[in-house]
């Protein structure tokens, strides 16, 4: 998205993408618990409200636990708390007058310093593109981060049996150091993977949830906040994806491939706030950073218009 001096603040914020906020409760129970804890007098209620107080609108204490343990619950609850900040300070700009970023950077001090750092960084940003539209900036080395990705560290939850240790946890849910023994069951339908339910593993049992630490964290949040969340979470539908896109991979990578291969686009739909960019798009860069160094040398991520990282593998030899 391109600034100009008549851009206004919310653009600039939220980049006319959808607002997780504007989500209801009843929704995310739909897609998440498959409807369980869906009762009549939660079908209205935002999910901002939700998350202030979610044992005032999911009394069944399981049904709760289950939802808080997920991935996607996490995400979407750092997702409309970001959402928040920018709406309190778009009021607070707007009442002193300001409702662009060239407005805010003449702006007095105390008005200036009413807002969130993560929204000053956005706002400045876009007054200089406002006031510089052909200016180019240099390519930003991030230091660091390659190394952070590359070598995350990694967990998993698992369904623990009935006893004493499940019991203690609450969620009947722990968590495991490493990759777990077991990953999920895919099976090819038509052009596409698809988890397969009904293929009943020897052993452990697969992981609920799976965790990605980078102490540097994810592409999403390098040019956003100060204290960027190291952790991704990988359920079985982000697994899926990498699964898809490992294909085409492979295919590109072989022999048979190269000059003679063309990669599909792939396009990721969902509901905003489930985790495309924060999950499936750190777990499709982490994952290409592990194929063979001598057929994959450089892997380009690109997130948002404008954020693009290159990174450069040639240092694995």
């Amino acid at each position: 998205m391109k600034f100009t001096t008549s851009t206004n603040i919310n653009d600039v914020l939220f980049k006319g993408r959808a607002r997780v906020n504007e989500m209801r409760l009843n929704d995310l129970l739909t897609r998440e618990l498959d409807g369980r804890g869906i009762v009549d007098t939660n079908r209205d209620f935002m999910l901002e409200e939700f998350f202030k107080d979610p044992t005032k609108y999911i009394r069944d204490k399981g049904a709760l636990n289950e939802i808080q343990a997920s991935g996607h619950y996490l995400s979407m609850r750092r997702a409309v708390k970001g959402e928040v900040v920018f709406d309190e300070d778009i009021r607070r700009l707007c009442d002193k007058g300001v409702d662009n970023p060239p407005g805010r950077s003449l702006a007095a001090a105390e008005v200036k310093a009413t807002v969130h750092n993560s929204t000053k960084h956005f706002l400045d940003a876009a007054a200089e593109e406002a006031r510089n539209p052909t200016t180019t900036s240099a390519p930003e080395k991030l230091e660091g981060v390659y190394e952070s990705v590359h070598n995350a560290g990694r967990s998993h939850a698992v369904e623990l049996p009935d006893g004493v240790e499940r019991k203690k946890t609450g969620t009947g849910m722990g968590v495991r150091e490493g990759r777990p023994e077991q990953s999920w069951s895919y099976r090819e339908a038509d052009d596409a993977i698809e988890e397969n339910d009904a293929v009943q593993q020897c052993g452990a049992a697969p992981p609920v949830l799976m965790v990605l630490a980078s102490e540097k964290g994810w592409p999403h949040s390098w040019h956003t906040i100060q204290d960027p969340p190291k952790d991704v979470f990988v359920n079985c539908e982000v697994e899926r994806v990498w699964r898809i896109v490992k294909g085409d991979v492979t295919a590109w990578l072989s022999p048979h491939g190269g000059t003679d291969f063309e990669p599909k686009r792939r396009v990721l739909i969902g509901t905003p706030g489930i985790g495309k960019s924060m999950a499936a798009g750190s777990y499709l860069l982490y994952q290409p950073l592990h194929c063979d160094v001598g057929k994959l040398q450089v892997v380009v991520h690109c997130f948002g218009e404008e954020m693009r990282t290159c990174l450069t593998r040639l240092a694995e030899r």
